[in-house]
C-alpha cells in the first residue's frame, strides 16, 4: 500500500499522520533486538578493514566522532557551531583547530530566527562552495515541526543527509522533545541514533545550553558516547559590551593531548562585515588580570579573593612580572 502522506496530514491532521507513521513505517526498519549479532575471533577481527578516522578539526573533533558544545544562554555556543561547521566544509582554521580538508557539513537550526541566522551567515570568513548546507526551522512552512526523540523525525533527517560528513544540531533543547531533561531513559533512543550515524561515518556536534554551574544541563547519560565535551564559560571580569568573549574548556578530551586540551580565552569581532577571531592563553589572561588588580592597589588576598586563585598563584604570578619588568 502506498501512503500519500500530504493527503492524510491535509485531511485527517498532523496527529493522524504521525499515528499512521508509526504503525506503517517504523516496523519496515529491520527489528535490532531480533538482529542476529555478529562475534568473530581476534585474529578475524583484526584481518577486518575498518575505515581509518581521521580528523573534521584537528584535534578536538574526528571523523566519527560524537563532540558537545555547551555554553549558558548567550555566551556564543551557536557562534562557535557555525564556525566549525564553516571550517570543516571550507578546510579552514577556526580558533585553535585546523581542516585539513573540506567536508560536507548539515547544519540543523531550531532555534534562531531565519534573518538572524542569515546575518551571522553573512560574516562567516570561509568558502564554502556549497560544502555547508542550512536546515533552519524557521525557515519551514507554518505547523512542520521537528522532534528527534521521534523515530520518524530522525528518519526524515537521514533522509536529507546526502553526502554528509558533519551534521550539527543547533540545539538539543530545541531539537529534542523526550520528557524530563533529568531522566536517563528518555536519551536512549537518541543516544542509539547518534551511535547509528557514527557507524554510517557521519560525525555529529550537539549544542547543548548548560546550567548555571557551566555543566550540560539534564542527564549526564548525554556525555557518556562523546568523545569531546567543549565548555564555554564567561571570564570573570566579562562585561556586557565585549560581546562573544569566553574561556574555552575541554572539559572531556578523549584521545586529545594535554596541549591540545589546554584551556584558552577566545573573542569575536566583526570588522568589515566578516567575523574575526582572536584567541589568548588563559596564562596570558590571569596575568593581565592580576596586574591591573595590583596596579589598583590590592592586596594578594583581595586579588585571590576577586579572581579566584589561589594566593601563592598570585604571589608567583607578580613575581613573574617584576622579574619582565611589568610591574
Amino acid at each position: 500500500m502506498t501512503l500519500d502522506a500530504n493527503a492524510i496530514a491535509r485531511e485527517r491532521g498532523v496527529d493522524v499522520l504521525r499515528d499512521v507513521l508509526d504503525v506503517s513505517v517504523i516496523p519496515l526498519r529491520p527489528n535490532a533486538q531480533s538482529a542476529v549479532l555478529r562475534v568473530v575471533s581476534v585474529e578475524e577481527f583484526m584481518a577486518k578493514q575498518f575505515r581509518p578516522r581521521d580528523y573534521i578539526l584537528d584535534p578536538v573533533l574526528n571523523s566519527q566522532g560524537l563532540l558537545m558544545v555547551a555554553a549558558p544562554r548567550g555566551v556564543g555556543k551557536t557562534h562557535v557551531a557555525l564556525h566549525m561547521g564553516g571550517a570543516a566544509a571550507s578546510a579552514g582554521t577556526f580558533l585553535k583547530w585546523k581542516a585539513h580538508k573540506s567536508r560536507r557539513v548539515t547544519y540543523v537550526d531550531g532555534e534562531m530566527p531565519a534573518a538572524d541566522l542569515q546575518a551571522r551567515l553573512k560574516t562567516l570568513p570561509y568558502r564554502c562552495e556549497g560544502r555547508l548546507r542550512v536546515l533552519s526551522m524557521d525557515d519551514q512552512e507554518l505547523g512542520v515541526s521537528l522532534n528527534l526523540s521521534r523515530p520518524e523525525d530522525r528518519f526524515r533527517i537521514e533522509g536529507v543527509l546526502g553526502d554528509t560528513e558533519l551534521l550539527i544540531l543547533d540545539n538539543r533543547s530545541t531539537l529534542v522533545n523526550s520528557g524530563k531533561e533529568n531522566d536517563s531513559e528518555s536519551w536512549t533512543a537518541m543516544q542509539d541514533w547518534l551511535l547509528g550515524l557514527r557507524r554510517k561515518g557521519v560525525s555529529v556536534v550537539l549544542v547543548e545550553h548548560a546550567g548555571r554551574s557551566g555543566d550540560p544541563r539534564g542527564t549526564s547519560k548525554r556525555e557518556d558516547i562523546l568523545d569531546t565535551i567543549i565548555s564555554l564559560t564567561r571570564p570573570d571580569d566579562y562585561v556586557s559590551d565585549q560581546g562573544a568573549r569566553f574561556e574555552v574548556h575541554l572539559t572531556k578530551a578523549r584521545g586529545i593531548s594535554d596541549e591540545g586540551a589546554r584551556p584558552f580565552e577566545a573573542k569575536l569581532e566583526v570588522q568589515n562585515g566578516e567575523a574575526i577571531w582572536t584567541t589568548r592563553e588563559l596564562q596570558d589572561v590571569e596575568a593581565d588580570r592580576v596586574a591591573d588588580l595590583t596596579n589598583d592597589g590590592l592586596s594578594v588576598r583581595d586579588i585571590a579573593e576577586e579572581t579566584g586563585l589561589s594566593k601563592s598563584k598570585v604571589g608567583r604570578i607578580q613575581a613573574k612580572l617584576r622579574a619582565e619588568g611589568k610591574l
